[in-house]
C-alpha cells in the first residue's frame, strides 16, 4: 500500500536558518535501548560525506552535518515539532546570571568517548576556543592560503599561525565570551561569562554534532599518544594561551576530521552518540553502527544504518523500488513525484521544507578577472535578468501547485510574522519578472568589458542545471557571458576566493534562533561566503544578538532586510518542496523542518521485519 501526506505551512518558522525548549531525550538509555542486533537500515543522501567536522566554513554543509548529528553528542537537539529538547542524558546546562550572562555547562558521569577516554573539560575548552576565536592570532587573513580548486587551505598554510576555522566573530555568539571559560576540578563543568546578553545563548555551546575529541585534536598535532597527556596539554594551552601549542592544535581542527574515505586513522572517527562511522567508500557510501560506549537516553534501535550518496533523484526513487534503500529525501521535482506515485509498499509525505533556493553575488574575490560584481550597477543588471517566476512555474509548482510562490525576503519564511511587512518594504518587487532592457542598459552604463559571470552550482542536480540553463539563457540575452562552475564538489568550494562570480543553492534552516541567519550577511560571518559588508547591517546584526522583544526583533529585520537588496546582494527565489518517502519495512520516520530533516530521531528508526534482510 501506498500513503500520501501533505503538508504545507511555514509560519512557525521565524527567520532564516531559522524559544521553547522540552526535556529529556529520545529512547531508553544503555542496555534497554531496544537495539536489535543485525538490524539495518540503508537510507539514501544527494551529496557525499566529506568532514566530520561541520563547523568549519569548509566543512559547513548538510551532507555532514546530518551524520555529524549522529555521531556527536551535545547539550540539546532540535525535535520536529519543532522545539529544543535538553539532552540531560549528556550534561546539563545552567543560566547562572543575566547581568553579565553567564552559563555552566556540566557534563554527566559517565560519558564517554568512542574509545573509552571519558568527555571532560578538555572537549569543551577547545570546543571554545574553536568556536570564539579569542585565542587567535589578531588580523590573519587566510584568504592567499585557499584552494581556488578544492576550497581547503593549501600547504603554505603558516604553521605559527593560531587561526580556527569557525567564522567566530566578536560581536556574536561565543565570540561574546572572549575570556577563558572558568573549568571546574572534577574537570566535568566550564562557565563562561559573555562580554554582552546574547539573545540565543542556548544554542550556542556544544549542541549535537559539533564536538570534536580534544585528546584526538591535541594527539595529532602535537604528536602525543597517551590520551590524558592529551587532554592536559590541551588545558595547559588554552589556560597559558600557548601559540606554539595552538597553532598545530588549530591546524588540525581546521582539516584533520576531513576525509572522502574511511581514514587509515581509527582515532579520526571518535565518536560520542549514538552511532560512529564504521565504514566509509568514496562517493558511494558511509555506514554508521551503534556506538558500544553510548549511555545516553537516544540509544539506537538499529545497529546498521547505511547512507548511499545518490546525486540523481530519480536513481534514488529507482533504488527506493527496487528496495536497495528505505529512506530517501530527494530534490524534489515534478518527475519525482509522479515516479513516487507508481511505487506500492512506500509512504510519501510532501510539503515545504526549512530549505530556501536564493542566488549570491561574490562582491569581491569573484573568478571574472575585473570582479565583476563589486560593481552595484552590475549587480542590480543580473539580478534583472533572473527569471524567477519562471522558475517556480516550471519547476516548483508542477511539485506543490499554488503553494509553490517566490520568495521575497532575505531573512523571513513566507507566513512568517513580519514576512509581508519586509516584502513590501523591500525591493523584492523589482526582480518580479525579467527586465532584460533594463539590464542591458544597467550593463552598459557600468562600463565593464569581461562579462563573464561563472555560477556554481550541483551539476549533479537536475534541477539546479536546469535553473542554470534559464539563468544563462536569460542573462546572456542582456549582454552576460554566463559560463558554468558547476560541480558535484560544489559544497566545498562556496566561499573559496578566485573561484566563481556567483552561487545558486540552498540555505538549510537549522534552528529557531532569531540570530541564526546573521553569520551569513554580518562582516566576516562563517555563512558569508560572498564577502558582503554593510556597516549598518553589521550595527543591526549587533543590535539583534541583544534584543530580546519580539517586535522589535521584527522591526530591526525589516531594516535589515531592505538593505539587503538596496545592496544588490542577490534574489531569493522559493522556499524548497520537500519529499520524504521510505519503505513500509520501516517505521518512526517523521521528518522536520529543520536540518537534520529526516535523521533528527534515526535513533528512534525501526525495521518491522528486523533480522530478516532482503
Amino acid at each position: 500500500m501506498k500513503r500520501f501526506s501533505i503538508a504545507v505551512g511555514l509560519t512557525a518558522v521565524g527567520a532564516l536558518v531559522i524559544s521553547g525548549c522540552a526535556p529529556g531525550g529520545g529512547g531508553d538509555a544503555g542496555d534497554d535501548s531496544g537495539l536489535v542486533e543485525g538490524s539495518s537500515i540503508t537510507a539514501a543522501w544527494n551529496q557525499a560525506f566529506y568532514s566530520m567536522n561541520g563547523n568549519t566554513s569548509f566543512g559547513n554543509a548538510t551532507a555532514n552535518n546530518n551524520i555529524n548529528y549522529l555521531v556527536l553528542d551535545g547539550f540539546n537537539y532540535y525535535n520536529n515539532t519543532p522545539e529544543l529538547v535538553e539532552n540531560t542524558s549528556f550534561g546539563t546546562y545552567e543560566l547562572i546570571s543575566e547581568d553579565p550572562l553567564t552559563v555552566s555547562y556540566t557534563l554527566n558521569e559517565g560519558v564517554n568517548w568512542s574509545d573509552g577516554t571519558p568527555i571532560d573539560t578538555a572537549d569543551m575548552l577547545l570546543h571554545w576556543a574553536a568556536l570564539s576565536r579569542a585565542l587567535d592570532t589578531p588580523d590573519f587573513d587566510p584568504a592567499e592560503f585557499t584552494d581556488p580548486e578544492t576550497g581547503e587551505f593549501t600547504d603554505a598554510f603558516p604553521t605559527d599561525v593560531v587561526y580556527f576555522d569557525s567564522g567566530a566573530t566578536p560581536t556574536s555568539g561565543l565570540g561574546l565570551v572572549s575570556e577563558t571559560p572558568e573549568v571546574s576540578e572534577d574537570g566535568r563543568t566550564i562557565t563562561m561569562t559573555y562580554n554582552e546578553p546574547f539573545v540565543d545563548w542556548e544554542l550556542q555551546f556544544a549542541t549535537m554534532g559539533a564536538m570534536l575529541p580534544a585528546h584526538v585534536v591535541a594527539k595529532n598535532a602535537l604528536g602525543l599518544e597517551d590520551n590524558e597527556e592529551a587532554k592536559q596539554a590541551v588545558l595547559d594551552a588554552i589556560e597559558s594561551n600557548d601559540a606554539a601549542a595552538l597553532a598545530p592544535m588549530a591546524s588540525f581542527w581546521n582539516s584533520g576530521f576531513n576525509f572522502t574515505a574511511m581514514p587509515d586513522d581509527p582515532e579520526l572517527v571518535t565518536a560520542s552518540g549514538p552511532y560512529m562511522i564504521s565504514d566509509f567508500v568514496a562517493d558511494e557510501y558511509i555506514t554508521l553502527t551503534a556506538n558500544p560506549e553510548y549511555a545516553g537516553d537516544n540509544a539506537a534501535n538499529i545497529e546498521e544504518i547505511t547512507i548511499r550518496f545518490i546525486p540523481d533523484p530519480l536513481a534514488a526513487v529507482q533504488a527506493l523500488e527496487n528496495g536497495e534503500v528505505d529512506i530517501i529525501q530527494p530534490q524534489a521535482t515534478a518527475d519525482i513525484t509522479t515516479a513516487l506515485e507508481g511505487i506500492d509498499g512506500i509512504t510519501v509525505s510532501t510539503g515545504l521544507g526549512g530549505t530556501y533556493e536564493h542566488v549570491d553575488l561574490q562582491f569581491d574575490q569573484g573568478r571574472n578577472p575585473e570582479n565583476i560584481f563589486s560593481n552595484p550597477q552590475v549587480r542590480e543588471a543580473f539580478m534583472k535578468t533572473i527569471p524567477r517566476q519562471e522558475i517556480v512555474d516550471t519547476l516548483i509548482k508542477p511539485i506543490i501547485g499554488d503553494d509553490a510562490i517566490l520568495r521575497d525576503s532575505q531573512l523571513f519564511v513566507p507566513g512568517a510574522a513580519g514576512y509581508d511587512e519586509a516584502a513590501a518594504d523591500n525591493t523584492s518587487a523589482d526582480y518580479a519578472e525579467v527586465d532584460i532592457e533594463g539590464a542591458r542598459q544597467l550593463l552598459e552604463e557600468s562600463g565593464v568589458t569581461n562579462t563573464e559571470v561563472c555560477i556554481l552550482y550541483a551539476s549533479n542536480n537536475p534541477r539546479r542545471v536546469n535553473e542554470f540553463a534559464l539563468i544563462q539563457q536569460s542573462a546572456n540575452e542582456a549582454g552576460f557571458n554566463v559560463t558554468d562552475c558547476g560541480s558535484e564538489d560544489w559544497g566545498g568550494l562556496l566561499g573559496t576566493p578566485g573561484a566563481y562570480d556567483a552561487s545558486l543553492f540552498g540555505w538549510q534552516s537549522t534552528s529557531l534562533g532569531v540570530t541564526n541567519s546573521l553569520p551569513t550577511f554580518e562582516t566576516g560571518g562563517i555563512n558569508n561566503l560572498n564577502f558582503y559588508s554593510n556597516e549598518r547591517v553589521d550595527e543591526i546584526i549587533a543590535e539583534l544578538n541583544s534584543t530580546f522583544d519580539e517586535e522589535t526583533q521584527i522591526e530591526l529585520q525589516i531594516e535589515m532586510d531592505r538593505l539587503l537588496w538596496e545592496d544588490f546582494y542577490g534574489v531569493t527565489i522559493y522556499q524548497f518542496p520537500e519529499v520524504t518517502a521510505f519503505s513500509d519495512r520501516v517505521t518512526n520516520i517523521d521528518s522536520s523542518i529543520l536540518a537534520p530533516t529526516v535523521f533528527w530521531n534515526a535513533w528512534d528508526w525501526e525495521v518491522t521485519d528486523a533480522g530478516s534482510e532482503e
